[in-house]
């Protein structure tokens, strides 16, 4: 009997051994339980939703319409839209930088009869940085050397007038003009801008239409204005689309007077001391002067854009 006991007690002991060993086993892990939290915080956090996009109904370039009930331009379209979106770090620094050049570029597409839109064919072509594509194109307006040349712009190793902000987008303004005189659309002519005159006509011949939502064009062209439609649509609602974006978070100019130089200057950085400020500030604000040096055999006159005083700290 007494035997019989012991093995009740025996196995009794293990069937609570092994309930506390399962309980444990089913237990939530700490790590289990920090993802329940984050997860639960992420389905409370209603700011912030990964979702589709709202294609206005009004979309347009230049006051030209998109064709949006064809499907195959509503995709393209929507494409765009959502790459430009959620490439939220990109957005948000085109919007900063938008605040601080557009007030420079508009005016001068006013004064020339470009519509306004076309500040945003700048955006998708440089991001409005001064970079340099793999063909050499350069500049806010990516401007070839020959372009530039042909429309009166300095192009050398010493000054590169491609970098000039006024003075490119008189370029491209004049270069829009021209070619819109040519195709007869503004979109036609933005496409233009991407992929040259003669490559849109060359489709244009091949494929016998003359709308630019009619043609196969290769993808960087096929892509070209709807992007830049995206980006508009973007960057002048940015809280429809997500971003929480204050005054004050964007990028200002910096004011600046301008000293007029007609003779060569040896030294840049000595030129900069003279106005209290160092070489890469002048350089930020004339990004035009390619050398630490001003050849300039010929006694031109050129304008230099010096930062008033107490936006930068005095270089030492």
């Amino acid at each position: 009997m007494r035997h019989l006991k012991n093995i009740l007690a025996a196995i009794g002991f293990l069937f609570v051994i092994g309930s506390l060993i399962y309980a444990v086993q089913d237990a939530p892990t700490q790590n289990e339980m920090v993802l329940k939290e984050h997860n639960e915080k992420i389905n409370s956090n209603k700011g912030y939703q990964i979702s589709a996009i709202e294609i206005p109904e009004d979309l347009n370039f230049a006051d030209e319409a998109v064709p949006l009930d064809d499907p195959e331009i509503l995709e393209r379209v929507d494409r765009e839209f959502l790459v430009n979106t959620y490439w939220q770090s990109n957005a948000l620094l085109l919007m900063k930088r938008a605040n601080k050049y557009f007030p420079i570029i508009e005016p001068i597409l006013a004064k020339n009869g470009i519509p306004d839109d076309f500040k945003y064919l700048a955006v998708a072509e440089s991001a409005l940085t001064n970079v340099v594509s793999p063909a050499g194109a350069t500049g806010f307006w990516q401007i070839m050397k020959a372009t530039g040349r042909e429309y009166g712009l300095e192009v050398n190793a010493n000054v590169d007038e491609r970098y000039h902000i006024e003075k490119s987008t008189q370029v491209a303004c004049d270069y829009l003009n021209k070619w819109k005189k040519r195709f007869g659309t503004w979109t036609l002519t933005a496409a233009a801008y991407n992929a040259g005159p003669g490559g849109i006509q060359k489709y244009m011949n091949i494929q016998k239409v003359d709308d630019y939502y009619d043609l196969l064009l290769g993808q960087e062209t096929g892509r070209y204005v709807f992007r830049i439609m995206a980006i508009k649509e973007i960057i002048s609602n940015p809280g429809k689309y997500g971003f929480d974006v204050e005054k004050d978070d964007l990028y200002d100019a910096v004011p600046t007077f301008k000293v007029e130089v007609n003779k060569p200057v040896t030294d840049w950085a000595d030129f900069a001391s003279l106005y209290e400020i160092n070489y890469k500030i002048l350089k930020r604000h004339n990004p035009w002067l390619r050398e630490p040096h001003l050849n300039n055999a010929s006694g031109k006159k050129y304008v230099i854009e010096i930062p008033n005083k107490g936006y930068y700290r005095q270089s030492k």
